[in-house]
């Protein structure tokens, strides 16, 4: 009867997750970003944000080595971008304890995050580093800009805020911006997985299931990238931010209770 009872109460969290990831891989593979936002933000909804998290590393990971190592141009941004991806462990180290330890706190700031992000992403906003600006300066800013988003992904589990808003200003290419976003939320996986790790959330059991939700998450990926060139990505773009300002909301006020 127990047993039953535990399959009973664990199904429909399974069903979520098998859900949440193949949507997460989904977004990702139409816009080339999202996963971990549409991921923690859904799952946040059934579990601690911290949980959550954990259980989005793998995918993570793997989905953005992929995203990364199909651009054409790694070193020259490695080089270009390494202020920024060292603030990011800064940050992020810095960060440590908050999701373990922040409770409904933290599930409010993945709310308010997502609501930030969304309001953005529907307000086109696009910010331009000024071009007389010397290398030192947009690499101050970059470390600067690193350390914050660190700091975003040890309080939500979610690394766009600031990072991609930057990554945008700097006009790279389509190509090198998508290289670049690969490489910026891979070392953010990084460092969250070796956050969690610290605070003993990210552990074997967690491993193994996030390693599960990595079928799922590719598969929607997949068929996002294969609906990219067939659906017009400013419409999808528009939705994607209009769901995510409601998931926000959701979660905001599910912590204010």
């Amino acid at each position: 009867m127990m047993n039953t009872q535990y399959l009973t109460d664990l199904l429909p969290l399974l069903c979520l997750g098998l859900v949440t990831f193949m949507l997460a891989g989904f977004v990702k593979g139409v816009v080339g970003l999202g996963l971990p936002t549409v991921a923690v933000g859904l799952l946040g909804l059934a579990m601690p944000t911290a949980q959550a998290a954990a259980l989005l590393i793998v995918p993570s990971l793997v989905t953005n080595v992929w995203q990364l190592l199909a651009g054409p141009r790694f070193a020259a941004l490695a080089r270009r971008l390494w202020p920024m991806l060292a603030g990011i462990c800064v940050g992020t180290w810095a960060g440590g304890g908050w999701l373990a330890n922040g409770g409904h706190l933290a599930g409010m700031a993945l709310g308010i995050a997502l609501l930030a992000y969304a309001a953005l992403g529907l307000a086109a906003v696009r910010l331009h580093v000024p071009k007389h600006w010397s290398a030192a300066h947009v690499s101050a800013l970059g470390g600067g800009i690193g350390v914050a988003t660190g700091l975003v992904t040890a309080a939500t589990g979610v690394f766009v805020i600031p990072a991609v808003p930057f990554l945008q200003a700097l006009d790279l290419e389509r190509d090198d911006l998508v290289q670049a976003l690969g490489l910026s939320f891979t070392v953010s996986t990084v460092a969250l997985a070796a956050g969690l790790a610290r605070d003993g959330i990210f552990h074997g059991h967690a491993m193994g299931v996030s390693l599960l939700a990595l079928a799922p998450a590719l598969g929607g990926m997949y068929f996002g990238q294969w609906v990219r060139g067939r659906v017009s990505a400013t419409a999808f773009r528009r939705c994607f931010f209009v769901g995510l300002a409601m998931l926000g909301a959701e979660l905001v006020i599910q912590h204010l209770r």
